[in-house]
Parts: structure tokens; sequence; C-alpha cells
């Protein structure tokens, strides 16, 4: 199908995240380039206090919530929880035409890209401040 580039400078986590599992469900690939710079919308302290408990209950071995401290990764795993089921069928093959970059490689550099045309909210952080403090 079509190859999609999403820009993530000042998009809001929640709907870049549903944008890109929507497409790719539907067979596109999807690039997402400057995922470091995607915004959560809401309170700061109310936002890493959320992330903190994920992290901290780590489990062990092979239980428990693995959650990454890289901002591309973090938005990958919000995408994967909005498809249907990530490990067999569909979801899994969706999955796998997601790619997300921190910044622009330079083989994208040229290309056309979807940008956010919202403004940014008053309180919000971003994924590479949210990566940063857990």
């Amino acid at each position: 199908m079509a190859k999609i580039i999403i820009d993530g400078n000042g998009a809001v986590f929640g709907r870049i995240c549903s944008f890109a599992a929507k497409k790719a469900l539907e067979g596109n690939e999807i690039t997402i380039v400057n995922s470091e710079k995607v915004i959560i919308s809401g309170n700061k302290k109310d936002i890493l206090k959320k992330y903190k408990i994920i992290k901290q209950k780590g489990g062990h071995s092979l239980k428990g919530p693995k959650l990454s401290r890289i901002p591309y990764k973090i938005l990958k795993r919000g995408i994967r929880g909005m498809l249907p089921d990530f490990r067999k069928g569909q979801g899994k093959q969706a999955f796998l035409r997601i790619k997300c970059y921190q910044g622009i490689p330079k083989k994208l550099e040229n290309e056309k890209m979807i940008k956010s045309k919202k403004t940014k909210p008053n309180k919000y952080i971003e994924l590479k401040q949210l990566s940063e403090r857990i």
C-alpha cells in the first residue's frame, strides 16, 4: 500500500499512536520521525509518577511490564497497545510495518511528511524529558 511518514514534533502521544495503529492495520507502511519530540499532555508530575510506578514494578525474568527509557521505544510500545493482538495475526503484521526514529534519518530528509497542526497544550512533557527522568 502507501508509505506514510509522520513528523512527531509537537504531536500528541495518544493521537499519533492511534493514527499509526489504524493506518498500519489498513496495510500502510508507517514511519515516525522525531519521536523524541512527541508530547504527552497533562501534568508533568502525574505523568512522571505513572511511568515511575510502571518502571518500578519491572518484574523478574520474563514477567512484568518492561518499560524502555528510549523515547522511540516508548512511542512504539504505545502504538503496540492500540493494535488488536501484536503477537499473532493481523496485529503482528501491522506492528512489523511500523518504524520509529529519533531525529530524521538521512534517507528520509527530503520526503513529504505529515505534521501535527494542533497547538501544544499548556501542560505537557516531551518523550525526551520523560525518558531522562524515569
